[in-house]
């Protein structure tokens, strides 16, 4: 297993410019991105940055709600529940109740599919890594167990296939971020942020 804290992310511009972003981990094949996983931080209304090509699965990750509209669509982004929708659709947020962070995971269709899972404790969880894809838990509240090791509001973990799932006390929740390749994908490689 692979942990990845919060304070080691780095801040970068977003592509439209509109604010900050901290890169998580990416999978690449080739020179082509496969997946990435992000924090970005969302201090007003604004357009998102186009990701043609990417589906995308959002998750406000703390602060408030916000609705976010496009052409012939309009939906709620609310605390702890992911929504999917297509990257390259052109979107609007609305900050509903002040600034907010959200985690984004963007995947290449073409390549693997993804998921994210919001999972609270008490007790351990019981999923396996996939086979040909990525398991990781990202850290929503409280300070899960990974063995004698607390983790943090903010930290990553990226599992590998005999490694043991965080065992989340009462107050603990975690995304559960899920990847599996599709065929020849095999050659996808994990590149973990700030490392």
């Amino acid at each position: 297993m692979q942990i990845l804290q919060l304070a080691e992310l780095i801040e970068t511009p977003w592509r439209n410019g509109g604010g900050v972003t901290r890169g998580i981990a990416t999978g690449v094949v080739s020179d082509r991105v496969a997946w990435t996983i992000s924090r970005a931080d969302v201090a007003r209304d604004g357009a998102f940055s186009d990701f043609s090509g990417m589906e995308r699965v959002l998750t406000v990750v703390s602060g408030g709600a916000m609705r976010l509209e496009g052409p012939d669509v309009a939906f709620d982004a609310v605390p702890w529940a992911p929504v999917r929708f297509d990257g390259g659709l052109p979107i609007v947020a609305r900050l509903r109740d002040g600034p907010l962070t959200d985690l984004n995971l963007m995947f290449d269709p073409t390549l693997c599919s993804g998921d994210v899972v919001t999972r609270r404790g008490p007790g351990g969880q019981g999923a396996s890594c996939p086979q040909r894809g990525l398991l990781a838990y990202h850290v929503l509240s409280g300070a899960p167990q990974v063995g004698a090791r607390a983790l943090g509001v903010g930290d990553t973990l990226f599992m590998e296939p005999a490694d043991q799932a965080p065992v989340l006390g009462h107050g603990d929740a975690v995304l559960e971020i899920r990847l599996s390749y599709r065929g020849q994908s095999d050659a996808i490689k994990l590149r973990i942020a700030a490392r």
